[in-house]
């Protein structure tokens, strides 16, 4: 097994106060930027913000159940990450629909409106993934928590390159883009957390 951040020979397991901190600022942080995106998005009209507000909000939650597991038996802490993974294919087979949807009545978002946020959500992120860096490994439930935030970043990266070719184009297909690609993100991460999760059950 992988030399857990405690440098102990299992996994962490998230049985560490300044942890349990960072998760705290973590779940504030990404709580907040959950309304001030979907407002922004519905302003902006972009299908990228709002799937990443979605992001923000599967985000907080995450964090918070992540946190109520901690120091409970593996088994709990792997049902937690299945539970989760299930969540996430559900908000990636969300997304993809009304993505689906919104590509068949194009409305142009405000790109400079998407930029914006954009940036600031990604200043947000980059906070958060320095502070869970540290955890990056882990059991199933903590790597969850990792990899929710290493979306994060990639999702407005995405969003700012999709603002900058709506104002390049003038057409909304880049924000159309940007969001099919993120609900796939969703899955995809789902299917990791959820394999692990499966195989830490299997071993508890």
């Amino acid at each position: 097994m992988s030399q857990s951040c405690c440098h102990q020979s299992h996994q962490f397991d998230g049985l560490d106060p300044r942890y349990k901190r960072i998760l705290w600022s973590v779940i504030f942080i990404n709580a907040t930027l959950f309304f001030v995106e979907m407002f922004a998005g519905y302003q902006a009209g972009s299908q990228a913000l709002k799937s990443d507000a979605l992001d923000f909000l599967a985000d907080s939650l995450t964090y918070g159940l992540s946190l109520a597991v901690i120091g409970h038996s593996n088994q709990i802490r792997a049902r937690a990450a299945l539970f989760k993974a299930i969540s996430l294919f559900g908000i990636g087979e969300f997304v993809f629909t009304h993505t689906l949807y919104r590509s068949l009545f194009q409305t142009t978002p405000q790109a400079e409106l998407m930029g914006i946020i954009g940036i600031l959500a990604l200043l947000a992120n980059v906070v958060s993934v320095l502070l869970l860096m540290r955890y990056k490994d882990g059991d199933a439930n903590v790597k969850s928590v990792w990899m929710c935030s290493r979306n994060d970043a990639i999702g407005n990266i995405a969003v700012m390159l999709a603002s900058l070719a709506v104002f390049t184009t003038g057409s909304a297909w880049p924000d159309l883009v940007v969001a099919f690609a993120m609900s796939g993100l969703f899955l995809h991460s789902a299917q990791v957390i959820l394999r692990q999760s499966l195989r830490e059950l299997a071993q508890a």
